[in-house]
């Protein structure tokens, strides 16, 4: 693109009213959508972001990073307070700043951190933010089990049935469950992620907390280089938040 300048965005959203981070052909509400139409209108030309990672619809994001090219001549501090006003209240630009031509918000990132927020009781306001998880479950356990998970692993078991990808294998780089106030915290650090891996794990790990299942028994899913069927449940999407991303 002649005269092309790369642009980097890092975004905060509640994902409640959007389906998910993905632009769709049907028209729909997403996240992606909504900033390529804003930086479209303004710049005067087609505007296509990408995101460091893709969020399901109801997934939240503290720091999503994206990224984008454009011709325009607009200095980034005014790009930055256009965007800024023009964004709806459920998405808040923290930053823009011009990048290096090799930079990409996806390809370029060495590590996603998620945290997954858990409730052991309803709290009115925070209904859209935590599962409110009224089973009690060993969280020593759990932990003890999630240290399984650590180092590269193939978590073709760990992601969604029709899941396309070229190899199904993850370097865990972190994973702990901290006690809070009011339930837990569940946090994942990898250098990718598979569709809904982060909820079948913490699902998964619901279900050691409970009893249901071993270190032995992730031991061997982990080591099968087939899809094995887990029954367990899958955590629900508004507890969760992409928390970080590393370059």
């Amino acid at each position: 693109m002649e005269n092309s300048r790369r642009i980097k965005l890092t975004l905060t959203y509640d994902g409640t009213d959007f389906l998910g981070w993905q632009v769709q052909a049907n028209q729909v509400r997403t996240v992606q959508g909504v900033i390529e139409e804003k930086l479209s209108s303004f710049l005067n030309s087609k505007i296509r972001i990408h995101g460091s990672g893709r969020t399901d619809a109801g997934v939240h994001a503290k720091n999503q990073v994206a990224h984008f090219d454009t011709t325009s001549s607009m200095d980034s501090e005014k790009m930055f307070h256009i965007l800024f006003k023009m964004l709806p209240k459920d998405i808040l630009l923290k930053s823009l700043s011009e990048v290096e031509s090799d930079f990409h918000s996806r390809f370029s990132a060495k590590s996603r951190q998620y945290v997954y927020q858990v409730a052991s009781k309803k709290i009115l306001w925070e209904r859209n933010f935590k599962w409110i998880l009224k089973t009690q479950v060993n969280l020593e356990k759990m932990n003890e089990v999630a240290r399984v998970f650590l180092g590269r692993q193939n978590l073709v078991s760990f992601c969604r049935a029709k899941t396309e990808v070229q190899n199904y294998f993850c370097d865990i780089q972190k994973i702990e469950i901290l006690e809070t106030a009011d339930g837990f915290d569940f946090r994942i650090k990898a250098n990718r992620f598979l569709h809904s891996t982060v909820r079948m794990i913490l699902g998964f790990l619901i279900e050691v907390g409970i009893g249901k299942y071993s270190s032995e028994d992730l031991e061997k899913i982990l080591k099968s280089d087939e899809r094995v069927t887990i029954h367990m449940r899958v955590a629900p999407p508004q507890g969760l938040f992409l928390e970080e991303v590393r370059y």
